[in-house]
């Protein structure tokens, strides 16, 4: 039996942009490696959806020569990244750990195995066409669609309170839980999906005549409008807001699967994890007092 190698940070990176090239990512995005030397070893992978202090520091603790994260750090540019700056301290634990740092993010969201296929699969549901941006492109070899969101049926129809509920049980924990515009007891089956965030996308959940639209960051302004024309066309699509943080947490235990049985295919072992710090920025919630006159109950 061969022994299997130790990978180095370009063994891994190219391996993972086999199953989630960077290629189908957004123009606008900053999909990529973003600190690390290309011949060091990694031994220990790790993934999370955000590069913040404590995932840097808990990728050094466990050892990891590469850090995976759903958001880049760096989206926006920086001129400067001293210590005393929080984006700076990120960058310094981690080359000081011996701790590279792949920023993973629109092309995750488009691909297969990605965060709405992850999400999909969670409510049952394996058979999806693409929300928005459909294409044909190889990943591995095969022809796949790409594109941003999911469209899909459940199984059976289902009241939107109980798809809350489903929802809530496979989601990790945050302060602000599920927001749901809609009436509790109206029946949904066909799912449009957008994990993170997706108000930008309701012409084309409307378009795909869901029964009810999931996605994260709702503003307030285009979350009404589409109440409001809702109302108008029979109360679809229903409303299910997440947060943007654990709507895209769910991929990361399915990718670092795949990512370990294909660098076994090539020849290389590696131990993976995936941190379950919660990187949501809300802490608590308080309630306002009841609400009257909202679009759920009209």
């Amino acid at each position: 039996m061969t022994e299997l190698k130790t990978p180095t940070l370009s063994d891994v990176t190219r391996a993972f942009h086999e199953i989630f090239p960077p290629a189908i990512a957004e123009k606008w995005d900053a999909a990529g490696l973003v600190v690390g030397r290309a011949d060091a070893p990694v031994t220990t992978l790790g993934f999370a959806v955000d590069a913040t202090v404590a995932t840097a520091r808990e990728a050094v603790e466990k050892g990891a020569g590469l850090l995976i994260t759903h958001h880049p750090l760096l989206m926006r540019g920086a001129s400067f990244l001293p210590d005393t700056d929080y984006k700076g301290e990120i960058v310094h634990t981690l080359i000081e750990g011996r701790c590279g740092l792949l920023g993973a993010h629109t092309n995750v969201d488009s691909a297969p195995h990605g965060t709405n296929e992850a999400f999909m699969n969670k409510l049952g549901i394996s058979d999806t066409e693409i929300l928005a941006d459909e294409e044909s492109t190889q990943i591995e070899g095969k022809d796949a669609c790409v594109g941003i969101g999911r469209v899909g049926n459940l199984p059976a129809p289902v009241s939107l309170k109980e798809l809350a509920e489903k929802i809530a049980e496979f989601l990790p924990a945050t302060a602000g839980g599920l927001r749901i515009a809609g009436r509790a007891d109206q029946k949904v089956q066909k799912i449009a999906l957008c994990t993170g965030a997706g108000d930008s996308l309701f012409g084309e959940a409307r378009a795909s005549e869901a029964d009810v639209y999931i996605t994260a960051d709702l503003r307030h302004h285009p979350a009404s409008e589409a109440r409001e024309q809702a109302l108008i066309s029979g109360g679809t699509p229903a409303l299910i807001d997440c947060s943007h943080y654990a709507s895209e947490w769910l991929w990361m235990d399915g990718a670092a699967r795949l990512l370990t049985e294909k660098l076994e295919s090539q020849g290389f072992a590696i131990d993976t994890y995936v941190s379950t710090l919660n990187t949501d920025p809300w802490d608590f919630t308080v309630s306002t007092g009841p609400v009257e006159g909202s679009a759920s109950t009209r």
